[in-house]
């Protein structure tokens, strides 16, 4: 097993021993690619849609949010285009009767050929030791040249296939490039067929088509449809934005990488109007102030890219994805889009309704345009876990421990409480006492179910930024240790300071500063 697959199974295995997330349903043997989230795993991801909120609609007077409703009228999603045009390519291998989506069979491929590269920098690096310049031997050797050609042909033939709808184009690259079932190693493939993605459900006891309803697949259609109401109840003039935190349903062909890619999941979207015309300059600001909130985390800058699409969704003229190095590498975390008048233009066709603003300082109505930011927060979870997660080394013991280094504003649990022995009435009711007014404050959990070594050792894996330790030196003066996560560092200070030192450290508003 490669150390990266090697990670992510670490990864897998610590969101489950420690309340993260569990496999759904597992006592009837669990439903594929669908997970719950257990109770450090709610905390966290509250928090993270905490942050990504207050990021967009508390920091910005022109933006506001909504919750729409899942279900809507199966018009809006004729006028979206999601009925004809929401497909994958999929691809059935004969052989082992597995599933696979045909674009992400040859993205397989330029993945296979990129570790080829990899390979060539890594036995380079290893040859020259501490003279090796990675950047000149990559303009330089023939071998990787050569990669890179590939890579850039395939990453053009897949492109205009996609755009093109070009099934029979998927199919040959597939049989051309020998692509095999990654499982079972088979050649012997179905041809290229569309597959719609969307859940369909009835309308009470109607059926039929008449009753027919689909599970939204994005959250945004719910913004365009009440983009009248949202505007005439809170006066906002253009630009302004309407965000929104909601589930979407997606009946994935191949739902993997744990929960990177579920058919349940969770999106964070605001979609911001503007007069047409000036859709590149707020798409141009809006990357900048999505990758700004992921830095202001503490994410390493290499750890994060642009990628700008190769093929355009039907409803784009411009489209960038921020990509995050997972364990698997570099996917999608993040996608902002100018999305034109596309969505607001079908809907007032569709609908008969004017979907339009009039501009006082043009004197005119048009339909405004759209600027998209994106966000899985599923896909956020997991990067954040996937960043914070280590192991190390404790200084001057010998051992190591496995810690989650999370931003204590995102942390499940800001707090511990934890006695020094767990059979002592008074350090146990002291230590009661504190935890019971700390519990007002933030997060607070009380621990006394172990050693005071073990229960370091467990809130250190569930990311808990500070332990408060109640001694035999409480009960003389009222003061207790607090331990600082990362550093290891301990500090005594007075019982009376306690809330207002966590607070000044946790505070998402110190976060929120940085942005």
């Amino acid at each position: 097993m490669s150390q990266t697959a090697d990670q992510f199974k670490k990864l897998v295995a610590h969101c489950k021993e420690y309340g993260f997330i569990y496999p759904s349903s597992e006592i009837y043997d669990g439903l594929s690619a669908v997970y719950d989230y257990g109770p450090n795993g709610v905390a966290l991801k509250m928090a993270i849609k905490e942050y990504w909120w207050k990021a967009m609609v508390q920091l910005h007077e022109n933006i506001v949010g909504i919750d729409a409703a899942i279900f809507m009228h199966p018009k809006t999603w004729k006028a979206s285009g999601h009925v004809d045009a929401f497909n994958d390519p999929l691809i059935d291998n004969k052989d082992s009767k597995r599933r696979y989506r045909a674009d992400q069979l040859i993205e397989g491929y330029m993945e296979k050929l990129q570790a080829k590269i990899d390979r060539e920098v890594q036995k380079a690096a290893k040859r020259f030791g501490e003279a090796f310049d990675r950047e000149k031997f990559l303009a330089e050797s023939p071998r990787v040249a050569k990669y890179v050609a590939q890579i850039e042909q395939v990453r053009q033939r897949l492109a205009q296939a996609m755009t093109a709808v070009d099934l029979g184009a998927l199919k040959a690259m597939i049989e051309e490039y020998q692509i095999a079932d990654p499982e079972t190693g088979s050649r012997n493939w179905t041809e290229v067929r569309q597959f719609n993605l969307m859940f369909s459900t009835q309308l009470g006891a109607i059926a039929g088509e008449e009753g027919k309803l689909y599970l939204r697949p994005e959250t945004a259609q719910g913004i365009f449809v009440n983009f009248l109401n949202v505007r005439n109840t809170t006066r906002q003039k253009i630009p302004f934005g309407i965000a929104q935190i909601g589930k979407a349903f997606r009946n994935e062909i191949v739902a993997r990488q744990f929960i990177f890619r579920m058919r349940e999941f969770e999106q964070m979207e605001m979609q911001f109007f503007v007069r047409p015309g000036t859709e590149m300059e707020w798409y141009e600001y809006w990357k900048a102030q999505r990758m700004k909130w992921h830095l202001a985390l503490g994410t390493p800058a290499d750890k994060l890219r642009f990628h700008d699409h190769d093929n355009l969704a039907h409803y784009a003229n411009a489209a960038v994805d921020i990509e995050f190095a997972f364990p698997f590498g570099f996917r999608e975390l993040e996608g902002i889009h100018s999305r034109t008048d596309f969505d607001l233009k079908n809907h007032q066709e569709l609908s008969g309704k004017k979907l339009q603003y009039f501009d006082p300082e043009l004197q005119q109505s048009y339909i405004p345009y759209v600027v998209e930011t994106s966000i899985g927060c599923d896909r956020m979870f997991l990067a954040v876990m996937s960043q914070a997660l280590v192991e190390e080394q404790v200084p001057g013991q010998g051992n190591t421990r496995e810690l989650l280094k999370l931003h204590p504003a995102l942390a499940p649990v800001k707090c511990a409480v934890l006695p020094l022995k767990r059979n002592d009435e008074q350090l146990v009711a002291k230590a009661r006492a504190i935890f019971d007014v700390l519990k007002y404050s933030f997060d607070c959990q009380y621990d006394d179910t172990g050693s005071i070594g073990k229960l370091y050792r467990r809130q250190d894996a569930i990311g808990t930024p500070y332990c408060i330790t109640v001694d035999y030196q409480t009960l003389e003066d009222d003061t207790v240790t607090i331990r600082e996560r990362d550093t290891l560092q301990q500090e005594r200070i007075a019982v009376t300071r306690v809330e207002e030192i966590v607070r000044q450290r946790v505070d998402m508003k110190s976060l929120l500063q940085k942005l």
